[in-house]
């Protein structure tokens, strides 16, 4: 082992990987039943050109409130986009989501090609910063959340579609800037995928507990061996969806789906 266990660095760290969960697990199912599992990584590779954006015009901070707004606002517009192409073109909606995330994505290396820091920003979009919040910091984060899930669990059925990509994007903006792409990813559709296998109403707390675990043991394990925090916990999660897997085939039937399959 190479390194220690610092709770006041962990700790932060932990709260943060809770307020994503909190959200991304109930958005992760319904993604994962609308059949759009790559719109997270499409809107949060809109989020974060905006805030490239933002940050290369403004010559701003990613915390810089104008920053905060370009990053909200081009969220926004993706979803609102593809609220559009999915009442238009609704079968082909998962193609041109993949679109979206990739000329989102082409177009910030083009905003960073001459940016002597362009290769740190732009790892620092996909893999995160976890380790390095604040608890002050999560205290915004955590309102926005909280107002998120009482929306969500209270008037999902009324907000409708477009209610749904808008509360989806102003959701995934914040947790690209907070954990970076990749897990904001594995967030969502991993504990999705582990309680996809067991009965509806086991699913939520399933799903939770995937995230739970996961978290857990990916920044242990990231603390103790000097790992990359954010890549170690998508493989946590990983390692934590095929235990899911496998418990799930030895709860009784009415815990599980009737095809038991992921």
């Amino acid at each position: 082992m190479t390194g220690t266990l610092e709770l006041s660095i962990l700790l932060p760290a932990f709260l943060a990987g809770l307020l994503v969960l909190a959200t991304h697990v109930p958005l992760g199912q319904q993604v994962l039943n609308r059949g759009i599992v790559f719109i997270d990584l499409a809107i949060a590779q809109v989020a974060g050109l905006g805030v490239t954006a933002a940050g290369t015009l403004f010559s701003g901070e990613p915390e810089g409130w104008r920053v905060q707004v370009a990053a909200v606002g081009a969220a926004l517009i993706g979803a609102l986009l593809l609220t559009w192409t999915e009442k238009k073109w609704p079968e082909v909606q998962e193609a041109l989501i993949g679109v979206l995330f990739v000329v989102a994505a082409c177009v910030e290396l083009l905003i960073l090609a001459n940016n002597p820091h362009g290769g740190e920003h732009l790892k620092d979009l996909l893999v995160g910063q976890i380790l390095w919040v604040s608890m002050s910091s999560l205290i915004p984060i955590a309102i926005l959340y909280a107002v998120a899930l009482v929306v969500w669990f209270t008037a999902r059925q009324r907000i409708g579609q477009v209610g749904f990509y808008i509360l989806f994007a102003l959701v995934v903006t914040q947790s690209v800037q907070l954990v970076g792409i990749y897990l904001v990813f594995a967030s969502l559709i991993v504990p999705a995928l582990a309680a996809k296998r067991f009965a509806e109403k086991a699913r939520l707390a399933v799903g939770y507990a995937v995230g739970f675990v996961g978290y857990v043991t990916g920044l242990v394990a990231s603390s103790l061996f000097d790992w990359p925090t954010g890549a170690v916990i998508v493989v946590a999660l990983l390692v934590t969806f095929v235990v899911a897997v496998l418990i799930s085939l030895a709860v009784p039937v009415e815990w599980r789906t009737q095809k038991n399959t992921a």
